[in-house]
């Protein structure tokens, strides 16, 4: 008599691959790296970062960026669920954080609704890599009393962000905004900001951040876009309001516009 045999089931972990810089993966992210035999990568996770995957190892790239094509989300829970159930040990290898406007909360409800326990291992997520590369902590006891990660665009289906009642709210508090994936909505943002903070906010535009290519520069709310806009400035990137910039601005606000201001003529000129 044949007996039917279920293949083992296998494990899955969400795994937090930085911002970029390969360096700063942590030591249980590159642990977990080393034993999956498959990878299910997000665009924004450095190649390097790769290079601690087994050989045999089947790497997928299932990309997910604002204003390119993505890989639907149901596609992407649908293979991580499979590829456990047919015994492989799972990685899904997030730039940033899993839980900082990475999905994980959502694929992580996934596969638990199918039956699957999931690991997760954080990363440094890129908002305070990106404020962290300027000199500048988030946190300040004289200029910022805590810190608010906000995303820059809502969930098709629902209500825009309200970023005048963001923007009290953070200056009433003394807080610093961070905005990710805030490019594309730059000028609802200034405007919003502008409703309830002074024009002369400071506002630092980190691109890329903790890459080779990182570009920056700082500027006041009110010549946010302008700065953005002249800059070439573009995703990915991270946005900061708020006055933990000021004693990075008073040393250095002049040498960094100069510096973006070469790299643009360089680029026109090239």
């Amino acid at each position: 008599m044949n007996k039917t045999t279920t293949p083992p089931l296998g494990t899955c972990t969400l795994v937090g691959a930085g911002p970029g810089d390969p360096e700063l993966l942590t030591l249980k992210a590159v642990k977990a790296i080393q034993v999956a035999t498959v990878l299910l990568v997000d665009d924004l996770v450095n190649d390097e970062v790769l290079a601690w995957a087994r050989p045999d190892a089947r790497i997928v790239h299932v990309g997910k960026r604002g204003g390119c094509k993505s890989t639907p989300q149901a596609f992407i829970e649908k293979l991580m669920v499979t590829a456990v159930r047919e015994g492989e040990h799972v990685v899904r290898l997030k730039g940033g954080d899993p839980f900082i406007f990475g999905r994980g909360g959502e694929e992580v409800e996934h596969l638990r609704a199918e039956g699957i326990a999931c690991q997760v291992i954080n990363g440094i997520t890129a908002g305070l890599a990106a404020v962290t590369s300027l000199g500048v902590p988030l946190t300040h006891r004289d200029h910022a009393h805590g810190v608010v990660f906000m995303t820059g665009h809502a969930k098709p289906g629902h209500a825009a962000m309200d970023w005048r009642q963001v923007g009290a709210s953070a200056h009433g508090l003394g807080l610093t905004l961070v905005v990710y994936m805030g490019v594309g909505a730059a000028e609802q943002i200034a405007d919003g900001l502008l409703q309830a903070m002074p024009a002369d906010t400071l506002v630092a535009i980190i691109e890329n951040a903790s890459r080779p290519g990182q570009r920056h520069a700082t500027t006041r709310l009110d010549q946010f876009v302008r700065t953005l806009v002249d800059g070439e400035l573009g995703s990915p990137a991270v946005i900061v309001v708020g006055d933990v910039l000021r004693a990075m601005a008073s040393a250095n606000f002049s040498a960094q516009t100069a510096a973006l201001a070469d790299s643009h003529e360089e680029r026109r000129l090239g």
